[in-house]
């Protein structure tokens, strides 16, 4: 049976609609509809299209302002820059991000996918709105679907393969100027990519993986691999705000007319337009994007035949079976608390990162030597400047009886630079009393802040250390 003939799947409960009974794929073509949350979603897309094409443009304190240097183990966020020591934050913002989407979830449903997820924004904003320029609108493109092979189609098919393929190198090019920054982004791209090997096979890679996904798999991608429209239906309960049909005032479907018949007149638009091939009237599904894209289309045809309009649209369960929504519930207080705590952990955590850092390290080998005169112990001491312009510190060893060999000078910085030196800590055996902490200090030249760290002094027991003594 050609596609031309091949009846459309009905959607229902039971499975995808993308897949037909005898297992193959069907492809969607939603139509394009027009109403107020349309308009929304697509100036909430520019504007987070926007965003992403422009913060590695954006200078903020010498550096872009998103810019994950990798290669030079800094983080430059908005000005605030982390060192690859203080990656233990990432706790805090994946924790964060985390409690943050169950919060929003209980509260306001799905509305992450449909207006801020990237899959969505670049499918439903990018990719699909150059195909319905290219091959036209839905009708159309399903037209040409069942159409044989000519050299119009083949035309039609191959450019807009070849503008997919280009709009996934640049959203590749543009996510990998995140870790090198434009300038070297742009440099890497005027050489052999011999020279940079490791980056072109990234971004062969990376493109080929958002042309697959954007070209063919698409809205599979929230249906069979994405695990959010599962965790949906642990997140919500009855008094979250999603989309939904109001079949009280909606039922019994009829032709617009029909005596005692419900406002709903079955016209199917809302199937129509739907990305995921639901039908919004049976109910909240897991393929529910929450895209609002029924509820303009509801709405217009409403509107043509003079009756009210929200018969789909932003409610609770709760709402559309005549109650009302309580948006103060318990696990909404719960989130909301581990927000907070969360919130206060990172705030504090943020105010513990110093424009430098130190660390302290046993050299391998043995743990101490005992000389003639001093009991000796060996350290790795590594000192990173943060800032963006040079800095000296002073670096002590501070323990009882404590003399140190190394770092007697004071140590200079380049911007963003670090150096590791040893220190030799030794205490003199007549003042040897067994093994104790002590502290290694670095102080800034001109700051108001140092930097401790604790390290341990071993040696032999004391007694040991006596009937040894010559």
């Amino acid at each position: 049976m050609s596609a031309l003939h091949t009846p459309p799947v009905r959607p229902n409960r039971d499975s995808v609609t993308t897949i037909r009974d005898d297992g193959s794929r069907m492809f969607l073509h939603p139509a394009d509809a027009r109403g107020f949350w349309t308009s929304a979603r697509r100036g909430s897309a520019a504007l987070l299209i926007a965003v992403y094409l422009l913060l590695p443009w954006i200078p903020i304190g010498g550096h872009p302002a998103v810019f994950l240097d990798v290669a030079g183990r800094r983080f430059h966020l908005l000005g605030f820059t982390l060192a690859f020591q203080d990656a233990w934050l990432l706790f805090f913002g994946i924790t964060g991000l985390g409690f943050s989407l169950f919060f929003i979830t209980s509260l306001l449903g799905r509305v992450w996918c449909g207006w801020a997820c990237p899959q969505t924004v670049f499918l439903d904003h990018v990719f699909r709105r150059v195909e319905r320029w290219i091959e036209g609108d839905a009708v159309a493109r399903r037209r040409l679907d069942a159409a044989p092979w000519t050299a119009s189609k083949l035309a039609r098919r191959g450019f807009k393969q070849v503008v997919f393929v280009l709009l996934s190198a640049v959203i590749t090019h543009l996510f990998l100027a995140y870790f090198v920054s434009l300038p070297e982004l742009w440099r890497m791209m005027h050489q052999s990519p011999g020279e940079h090997w490791s980056a072109f096979v990234f971004v062969a890679f990376a493109t080929g993986i958002l042309y697959f996904n954007f070209a063919w798999f698409r809205e599979q991608l929230c249906l069979v691999i994405c695990p959010y429209g599962r965790l949906q239906s642990v997140l919500i309960d009855d008094h979250s705000l999603v989309i939904g049909y109001d079949a009280k005032r909606g039922e019994p479907r009829a032709k617009a007319g029909t005596p005692d018949a419900g406002a709903c007149i079955d016209c199917n638009r809302c199937v129509q337009v739907c990305p995921t091939g639901i039908d919004i009237r049976q109910g909240l599904q897991i393929e529910c994007i929450a895209c609002t894209a029924c509820i303009d289309a509801c709405d217009e045809v409403m509107t043509k035949v003079k009756r009210p309009t929200g018969l789909i649209r932003y409610d609770s369960v709760a709402g559309f079976a005549g109650g009302r929504t309580r948006w103060l519930r318990p696990r909404l207080a719960l989130y909301a608390v581990l927000l907070a705590a969360g919130a206060a952990a990172a705030t504090w955590a943020l105010s513990t990162v110093r424009p430098a850092n130190l660390g302290v390290t046993r050299l391998g080998g043995m743990p101490y030597i005992v000389d003639v005169d001093a009991v000796r112990n060996q350290f790795l001491v590594r000192l990173v400047n943060k800032r963006d312009e040079p800095a000296a510190f002073r670096v002590v060893a501070e323990g009882p009886g404590l003399r140190q060999i190394g770092f007697e000078e004071v140590v200079t910085l380049a911007p963003l630079a670090e150096e590791v030196r040893p220190l030799i800590v030794k205490v003199p055996r007549s003042d040897y009393s067994g093994p104790f902490h002590f502290t290694v200090v670095a102080r800034p030249v001109s700051g108001d802040f140092e930097l401790r760290r604790a390290a341990d002094f071993t040696g032999p027991e004391a007694d040991l250390l006596k009937e040894d003594t010559p």
